[in-house]
């Protein structure tokens, strides 16, 4: 079933959405996490992106503390990201009640790393953060860019038991103007069984379906659900039918 992942960003505990990861665009939407992950359950939603932009930024885990808020008192399978650098990094967020971690830089910067986390851990667990800027890997919230190509840097992952990766196209990020199609056909067809979760530039509920046509795994919506162009009633619709066609 096409996946459909809200995200919730998180700064200094508080809800907001940057655009193209310029944490100067910082903007609240709300100052409380839980209250908004509690209205994506209402509605039918089973996952959540929680991205710890401070620990992104201070290449450690922060805003913990949301987490555990988050898991204990909802039942979203949450996938955490931001600052996810050493194995007591990991620990902690798995020991706060994540489903699943997304490691970007660290798959970049230490390999043998994250490599024995995917063999630890395996793939489900696992997820491989591969966002990127013109088809080259952006890390450290994006304020870096690796020059690895995209491909191949996904290619030697999957041959180590990668099975999750969540893409984003930096330059479509917090634009509302659309994602990037090209990049995940192309990812579909080079990589026809790994669970490819797009990412960036969403802005209506049309980008959605044209997604799950597709057919990736799912999407992280964002900035187009705070700004109240798709609405969650749209996507527990959404979700009903899906379900009611399987």
């Amino acid at each position: 079933m096409f996946q459909i992942i809200p995200a919730i960003d998180i700064i200094d505990g508080k809800c907001v959405r940057l655009t193209k990861g310029d944490y100067s665009t910082k903007k609240i939407y709300n100052e409380n996490p839980l209250e908004v992950a509690k209205e994506f359950e209402a509605h039918g939603i089973k996952r959540l992106h929680l991205v710890d932009l401070d620990g992104a930024k201070q290449k450690k885990v922060i805003n913990f503390k949301v987490l555990d808020q988050i898991a204990s008192r909802t039942s979203l399978n949450i996938d955490f990201g931001g600052g996810v650098q050493s194995n007591s990094d990991l620990k902690l967020v798995f020991d706060y009640g994540a489903s699943q971690v997304t490691g970007g830089s660290i798959a970049v910067k230490k390999q043998d790393v994250f490599t024995a986390w995917l063999e630890e851990f395996g793939g489900d667990k696992i997820i491989l953060g591969a966002d990127a800027k013109d088809e080259k890997i952006a890390i450290s919230g994006w304020q870096e860019d690796s020059g690895q190509d995209i491909y191949d840097f996904i290619e030697n992952y999957v041959s180590k038991g990668a099975k999750y990766t969540i893409s984003t196209d930096v330059d479509k990020d917090g634009l509302l103007q659309g994602p990037s199609y090209q990049l995940y056909q192309k990812l579909k067809n080079k990589f026809p069984d790994l669970n490819i979760i797009a990412s960036g530039g969403v802005a209506n509920f049309k980008d959605i379906e044209k997604l799950a046509e597709q057919k990736l795994y799912g999407v992280i919506v964002g900035k187009a659900i705070y700004e109240g162009r798709i609405s969650l009633s749209q996507i527990e619709k959404f979700i009903l039918n899906w379900y009611g066609a399987i």
